[in-house]
């Protein structure tokens, strides 16, 4: 247009980006500042219930109902009177071992079995969803997508007012990424005190949050693996959390020996919950995966990275640069096999008809092109009864040559588990015994064993291995074998 400015583009992105500044302002309901929000309330919402929807697929439920209701009943009470009542909150138990809990944004609260097992009461219990709410109700999830958002527009890379400009803004592209935002230590502080002002206006003894902290300090020492990370990869360290947590104990006015504690409320609904990994979903011995319950095994190359998760078993290199998946397709292996090397944009190699250790099978090579480059690999489907099983193995191009004999060898490893001892795996479980008169931890084992060492039993009583118990008291136990409750 003649006559117009024409403004240099640095100053165009910057106008751009100040007026997105601007329009993307709302205020914090926890601080009640005016702060950066580039997603709405809705948007919120949608990627936390895809981002759980996916949890749930992939690490599954814990499957009791009255354990689900236990914590699902203490999160509300605590959402109910939180600065966002109105979200559809939702508290859910993984079936995992790891000792973790997290919030996905909109109200999704999850926390794992493996925590439960390490907790001793109820107060301890309500600290963390408390802590978990804090996170959602302070909008730190918004905060860091908000803020990776307005790097890309710092950037140039687009508007943050058009569709899809990340895979943030795009909500079928946040799913389990979600699990990944870190949040600052200033964010875990902020939820360490929101979950301790919540627990006590909900009637707790907070001095019970010393105890998950000193608990999680001595746990990271004897973790061990589920699908899960363990809450110290997943909560950055805002510094000495038991230092902070004191201090705001003795800024309190009130008398907290009235307030409710809930150990015996709490250790009679953990009573029987698996303990450790499940072995009847299958379980690692090395690089060999065994599943009791489908009764196959199948080995992965030594020293890679492995998985076991509800929908999928999968190993990684040790580069992270090839990856094997074991999963189940639907149909027989012929047709599954049909199905996989006919997508578009896949080059198949011939598929092969032949038998793998008896079962039925097809087998073939496959190349395609990504953004990342040119994916190489192998595709193996397997007919076990009225089960076919997918196994696809596969790495970078340039790398199938260094690879594709250890994919090969692994693709071929699929076979029928008879070992009897790994058929008759039982899960262990928590069980509760009475001391019956006082006395230390250690005469309490010896007297009443259990399949853990002192150390971890130690640990999950919350107390020292010379700790005093009461006449009475009871006493977790880990039993191999036993039935639930």
């Amino acid at each position: 247009m003649p006559g117009a400015l024409a403004f240099p583009a640095t100053l165009r992105s910057g106008a751009a980006l100040a007026a997105v500044l601007l329009a993307s302002c709302a205020t914090n309901p926890v601080t009640g500042r005016s702060e950066l929000a580039l997603v709405s309330e809705s948007q919120e919402i949608a990627m936390g219930k895809q981002g759980a929807a996916e949890v749930v697929q992939s690490i599954g439920l814990y499957p009791d109902a009255a354990v689900q209701a236990y914590v699902s009943r203490l999160g509300l009470g605590l959402a109910a009177d939180s600065e966002r009542p109105q979200l559809a909150w939702e508290y859910h138990v993984l079936d995992d071992p790891s000792v973790n809990a997290f919030a996905l944004p909109g109200g999704f609260i999850f926390v794992t079995r493996g925590l439960l097992t390490h907790l001793t009461n109820e107060a301890e219990l309500v600290t963390i969803l408390g802590h978990e709410t804090g996170h959602v109700t302070a909008r730190h999830s918004v905060r860091q997508i908000s803020q990776a958002q307005l790097a890309q527009l710092g950037l140039g890379i687009g508007s943050m007012l058009s569709s899809g400009i990340s895979r943030y803004s795009d909500v079928a592209g946040a799913g389990l990424g979600l699990l990944f935002l870190k949040f600052s230590r200033d964010d875990e502080s902020q939820a360490d005190q929101l979950g301790f002002r919540y627990a006590l206006a909900d009637g707790y003894d907070v001095r019970q949050m010393v105890g998950v902290f000193r608990m999680l300090d001595q746990q990271n020492k004897l973790s061990g693996g589920g699908r899960l990370p363990e809450w110290q990869a997943t909560h950055p360290d805002p510094g000495n959390r038991i230092q902070a947590t004191e201090q705001r104990l003795a800024a309190l006015k009130e008398d907290l020996s009235t307030k409710r504690v809930g150990q015996e409320a709490f250790l009679k609904v953990t009573d029987g919950m698996v303990y450790g990994e499940t072995p009847r979903q299958g379980f690692f011995r090395g690089a060999l995966f065994m599943h009791p319950d489908l009764r196959f095994l199948f080995r992965f190359p030594d020293g890679w990275k492995t998985q076991n998760r509800s929908d999928a078993v999968l190993g990684a290199s040790p580069a992270q640069d090839a990856i094997i998946v074991l999963r189940p397709a639907s149909g027989t292996a012929a047709e599954a096999a049909r199905t996989f090397f006919s997508q578009q944009g896949l080059q198949a190699g011939t598929v092969s008809q032949n038998q793998i250790h008896g079962f039925p099978a097809r087998t073939g090579q496959f190349s395609a092109e990504t953004e990342q480059g040119v994916v190489r690999g192998i595709a193996t489907f397997i007919e076990d009864g009225g089960t076919t099983y997918q196994i696809t193995a596969y790495t970078t191009g340039d790398k199938f040559s260094r690879y594709g004999s250890a994919l090969q060898q692994s693709s071929l490893s699929f076979d029928r588990l008879t070992d009897p001892d790994a058929l008759a795996l039982q899960p262990m479980r928590l069980r509760l015994t009475r001391a019956p008169r006082a006395m230390t931890l250690t005469q309490f084992n010896s007297q009443y064993s259990s399949s853990v060492s002192l150390d971890e039993l130690a640990l999950i009583n919350g107390i020292g291995k010379a700790g005093q118990l009461r006449s009475g008291q009871m006493v977790k136990r880990v039993l191999a074998g036993s039935s639930p409750r």
